[in-house]
């Protein structure tokens, strides 16, 4: 394995992520081959990789992927599940055994539905009533990780280079109409198998480069809406403030965008613009959800993709095209080895998300 300061580290970490318009669908093994180029960015302690649309015959069902420390912990996740949910399928993750991948846990899925009884007792939505169980599940259970719990998605993760990661979970045999990707270079959190990107909830995922400096003030906000950081990694938050934002206060993308890579105060106070006090009332709203430092992410969810830089651009991000699909990645080389011909390549600036949507009913 390669050692700290053996290799040139760019800027840590690779993103990367691609998406059919058209919501045509993509097997795994262009995305594997997306960062075999950036390889370098990663030391082998992080790889995953986040798919939607491969699960066609249980659409209607979340999927959790689990991760269990025994069998024992197994059981007590399986008694709690039965408690409010209704398990329509329950199997290991298919894997493929390969030396470069180690301590590997037992690795579940189950594709579940939550009572109506239940869901009418608490008074909740299924999606609340799924975020709260997960959380519950990720807190409360020793040995038990739900790392992955959306419908008609999945993520994959383990400790390893993301292309080994990829052959681990035979994603060649999945096939998706958007998928995400990220190598690990972990700077000051521990490498570990939970601690690897993406972060999920619900249809959520999340993949990032850099480091959030105000993760301690995130944490302390999101936390407050019974939301739970234990994973030892900045970029769990992310996930956390998407889902608060998106789902339970039903902002837009574009106001997300404008929350979490605000433009500065300078900017906003030059035009005098509808848009300038909607940007400035959000950021009155909710300051502790500011995200300062370094970062590229890309935050998967249903039917789309929105990528995303620190308002000062301080990692790198590209964008390109070629027919319905686009690409993001942190670097070109990474698009052009799955798609030479790519058309219209880009860097974003810094703060402009940039959203990709499969069409209406492609999906």
């Amino acid at each position: 394995m390669l050692k700290e300061g053996e290799v040139r580290i760019p800027s840590g970490c690779a993103i990367a992520a691609m998406i059919s318009t058209e919501g045509n669908l993509m097997t795994g093994e262009k995305i594997v081959k997306c960062m075999v180029p950036m390889h370098d960015r990663s030391n082998g302690l992080g790889g995953g990789f986040a798919a939607y649309g491969i699960y066609p015959e249980y659409k209607d069902f979340y999927a959790f992927h689990v991760f269990f420390d025994s069998h024992d912990a197994r059981l007590e996740c399986e008694k709690f599940l039965k408690e409010g949910f209704e398990i329509v399928k329950s199997e290991d993750v298919p894997i493929r055994k390969i030396p470069e991948i180690t301590d590997v846990p037992i690795i579940w899925r189950y594709f579940v539905s939550p009572m109506s009884s239940v869901l009418s007792r608490l008074q909740l939505d299924d999606r609340e009533f799924v975020s709260r169980c997960v959380t519950k599940l990720n807190t409360k259970f020793d040995g038990v990780y739900v790392f992955s719990s959306g419908k008609n998605m999945g993520t994959f993760k383990a400790v390893g280079f993301p292309e080994d990661v990829g052959r681990f979970y035979r994603l060649e045999e999945y096939q998706g109409y958007a998928w995400t990707a990220h190598g690990r270079y972990p700077t000051n959190t521990p490498g570990w198998w939970g601690g690897a990107h993406p972060f999920s909830l619900l249809d959520y995922s999340v993949v990032h480069n850099g480091e959030i400096s105000s993760y301690d003030a995130n944490r302390r906000f999101i936390e407050m809406f019974g939301y739970h950081c234990s994973l030892q990694t900045d970029t769990e938050v992310i996930a956390y403030i998407a889902d608060y934002l998106l789902r339970r206060r039903q902002l837009s993308l574009q106001e997300m965008a404008w929350i979490v890579s605000a433009p500065f105060w300078s900017v906003l106070d030059r035009p005098n613009t509808r848009e300038a006090e909607q940007i400035a009332y959000l950021r009155k709203v909710f300051p502790s959800l500011l995200l300062t430092g370094p970062f590229s992410i890309v935050l998967g969810f249903t039917g789309g993709i929105m990528a995303l830089n620190d308002r000062a651009k301080l990692r790198s991000m590209v964008v390109a095209e070629k027919d319905d699909v686009h690409f993001v990645a942190s670097e070109e080389a990474a698009i052009r080895a799955i798609e030479p011909d790519a058309e219209n390549v880009y860097a974003p600036i810094g703060g402009e998300p940039i959203i990709f949507r499969v069409k209406e009913g492609a999906f």
